[in-house]
C-alpha cells in the first residue's frame, strides 16, 4: 500500500458545489480520465448542460484523449493571463464544454496554495452556469487533488481488481472522508471481466471501508472490460461517438442515468 498523508480533520471545510462531481482514483492506469470523458458525454446526451474540468494538474491528458489542441488551458488561468471562463472550449462532438489542463506540464502539480485557492473559488463561481460539472482529478491524495476535491459534493472513486488499485482507492476514501465527511462517495469498478466479478471487487473495498472507516460507500456501477475502449482512445474520440453500442459505453450510460435521477 502506498504511503498516506496524515489526514487533517477539517470539519469546517465542506463540499460546496451541489452540481459538482469529482472523478478520482487512488492510482493511475485505472481508466479514470476515459471514464470522466465518457460520463460527461453520456450526461450531456440527455440535454444536461455539462462541463468537464481537467483537474489533473500534474499529468493532464484529457485534451489528448479527445484529439484537441486548445489555445487556452489551465496554465494560462493559473499564471493569471486569463480567467477560468475564458479557458472554456466547446466539445461539439460530445455536446459538452471542457476546461483543459496543460498536457505534459508537470509544473502545474506544484501550484502555490494561494493560486490553488483562487482556482477553486473561480470554479465555485463558474459551476452554477452548468447543470453538472465533472472534475477529472489527478491520481493519488496530493494537496492539489484534495483541494479541488473539496469543490465537489459527490466523489466517484474509480478502481479495478488490481490490489494496488484497491489499496490506493481505500487511501483516497479514507483521506476524503476524514477531511470532508459530508462528501457523498460512490464506487465505480472499471475493466471488470464481468459484472459479477466487478461486484466481488467492490465488496473487497467495501469490507475495508466498513471495517476501518465505519462507512459503506455504495457501488454506482461496474464497467466491463472492452477492447473498444482502447480503440476509441487510440482514435482520440469518445467511445459514445465511435462505438455507441459497446458494452463499456452501455455501462457508463447506465451510471449516468443513475446520477441524473
Amino acid at each position: 500500500m502506498t504511503s498516506e498523508p496524515t489526514p487533517t480533520p477539517t470539519s469546517a471545510v465542506q463540499p460546496r458545489g451541489r452540481n459538482v462531481m469529482a472523478v478520482a482514483s487512488g492510482k493511475g492506469g485505472v481508466g479514470k480520465t476515459w471514464f470522466a470523458i465518457t460520463l460527461s458525454h453520456a450526461i450531456a446526451k440527455s440535454g444536461t448542460r455539462t462541463l468537464l474540468f481537467d483537474g489533473d494538474l500534474g499529468l493532464a491528458n484529457l485534451d489528448i484523449q479527445l484529439g484537441l489542441m486548445p489555445k487556452n488551458d489551465l496554465g494560462g488561468v493559473i499564471s493569471g493571463r486569463m480567467t477560468l471562463n475564458q479557458a472554456i472550449i466547446p466539445y461539439a462532438e460530445g455536446g459538452f464544454d471542457i476546461i483543459a489542463g496543460r498536457s505534459g506540464s508537470g509544473g502545474l502539480a506544484n501550484v502555490p496554495a494561494s493560486r490553488l485557492q483562487i482556482l477553486s473559488d473561480d470554479l465555485t463561481v463558474l459551476a452554477p452556469n452548468y447543470d453538472k460539472v465533472i472534475l477529472d482529478l489527478g491520481a493519488g491524495v496530493e494537496k492539489t487533488v484534495r483541494a479541488l476535491a473539496h469543490n465537489a459534493s459527490t466523489c466517484l472513486v474509480v478502481a479495478t481488481d488490481e490490489p494496488t488499485s484497491l489499496t490506493d482507492a481505500y487511501a483516497f476514501i479514507k483521506v476524503t472522508h476524514t477531511e470532508s465527511p459530508a462528501t457523498d462517495i460512490k464506487i465505480v469498478i472499471n475493466m471488470a471481466n464481468s459484472t459479477r466479478e466487478g461486484e466481488r471487487t467492490y465488496n473487497t473495498l467495501l469490507k475495508a471501508c466498513e471495517g476501518f472507516l465505519k462507512i459503506s460507500p455504495p457501488l454506482l456501477g461496474v464497467i466491463r472490460r472492452d477492447s473498444k475502449v482502447r480503440e476509441a482512445i487510440r482514435g482520440q474520440t469518445s467511445i459514445l461517438t465511435r462505438f455507441p453500442n459497446a458494452e463499456a459505453a452501455s455501462d457508463v450510460e447506465t451510471i449516468a442515468a443513475k446520477l441524473l435521477k
